[in-house]
């Protein structure tokens, strides 16, 4: 176990947990997290693909955006002008994808919101949005709000992730209707005698479902389900390994405030309301690519050999042109082969076309490939 390089570093309220199960911390986005616990990063993404992990993500910023008049439509025509997404329709309960944009169509942050359904927040949106962000995107959104509206932060939420195909029924054991509980929907429950918000998402490409817990419950809550033989605590190592075969972004490596959701293959995120309407910033240029094609697109990459290509590798045609570069890759513990991710003109990028990647000074071959990499297994039923 190794110790945090820096003694200023922030702590979630599971540190003493991570420390007593001998997982090496490491800095990330001011903290000090768990990268991987005795088994190794291989043998925990694949226990996740195979059973289910635990992760703690409390490094994550949670928000309420609450409206004096308890409002759905005043809050939803607000953070509508930060956003792309369909946040009027959102029905109680229901959880949506979407990106804080800037004014010129980059996106500044991506983030989960979804609409509570509890009546303690009626009319108001729950925020999970980047360990990393967390401060700009929160000053972002109240320097946007008007007289009537405010962001509640919620620093004492802790926030665990628990992913794998056996996730809902080990879940099931605390609260039996998390079996049935409906993708990218949340709801108020009691596990293992805590209150609990929970949402079946999560980061991984498999089932699963991030809660959302008081600080002072998260060791008792996160014992309660380690002591399920099916879990096992994961730290980041595996997250960034499963999210990069599921093809998931992420944000400061695959996205940030140079590229829209249309280049980084997140148009679907753009519902046909807001297409229809725009209102939103960066809608121009937004709303022509969405016409007209980006002239960047991000793509998937297989690569011969067991060398992984790792973000800044320059992407090239055969004969030797450099059309983009590597923002994501690593090694796919369930395909046996390195894979990655980066950004082409857009005449490159179609599915099978061979390119090569440098690394290390040696061209290495490549193909575009269809993401996910490897197939996800959301909850729908």
């Amino acid at each position: 176990m190794s110790k945090p390089a820096c003694d200023n570093l922030l702590q979630t309220p599971l540190y003493g947990a991570h420390v007593a199960a001998g997982a090496r911390m490491v800095p990330f986005a001011g903290y000090s997290m768990p990268v991987q616990y005795s088994e190794g990063i291989i043998a925990e993404h694949m226990w996740t693909r195979q059973s289910a992990g635990l992760f703690d993500v409390s490094h994550m910023g949670q928000a309420v955006l609450i409206s004096k008049d308890r409002k759905h439509e005043t809050v939803a025509a607000a953070f509508e002008k930060l956003v792309p997404a369909d946040i009027l329709n959102l029905v109680p309960g229901q959880q949506r994808y979407t990106q804080l944009l800037t004014p010129d169509g980059g996106i500044f942050d991506d983030l989960m919101v979804h609409r509570p359904a509890n009546t303690e927040h009626s009319g108001g949106l729950f925020l999970i949005v980047n360990a990393a962000r967390k401060t700009e995107d929160f000053s972002l959104i109240e320097a946007a709000l008007d007289e009537g509206l405010e962001l509640a932060r919620r620093p004492e939420n802790a926030l665990l992730a628990l992913q794998g195909p056996m996730a809902a029924s080990v879940l099931s054991i605390l609260d039996p209707g998390a079996e049935t509980q409906r993708f990218m929907t949340a709801r108020l429950t009691t596990l293992a005698e805590v209150e609990c918000l929970v949402t079946r998402s999560g980061y991984t490409g498999e089932d699963g479902f991030e809660i959302s817990v008081d600080a002072e419950d998260a060791e008792h809550l996160w014992q309660s389900l380690c002591d399920d033989e099916r879990v096992k605590p994961i730290g980041l190592g595996a997250r960034d390994s499963l999210r990069l075969e599921a093809g998931l972004c992420l944000y400061g490596h695959d996205i940030d405030e140079t590229t829209s959701p249309v280049e980084a293959g997140l148009q679907w995120s753009v519902q046909k309301r807001r297409r229809e309407s725009g209102g939103f910033p960066g809608a121009s240029r937004i709303l022509h690519e969405l016409k007209d094609g980006p002239a960047l697109k991000r793509i998937g990459l297989l690569l011969d050999g067991r060398q992984p290509a790792r973000e800044g590798a320059q992407i090239s045609t055969l004969d030797g042109q450099v059309i983009g570069n590597v923002t994501s890759g690593g090694f796919s513990p369930v395909l046996q082969r390195p894979i990655a991710m980066g950004y082409v003109k857009a005449a490159q990028a179609n599915n099978d076309a061979d390119l090569t990647i440098t690394v290390r000074g040696k061209a290495l071959p490549a193909r575009v490939a269809p993401m996910p990499f490897v197939a996800t297994n959301y909850y729908k039923p």
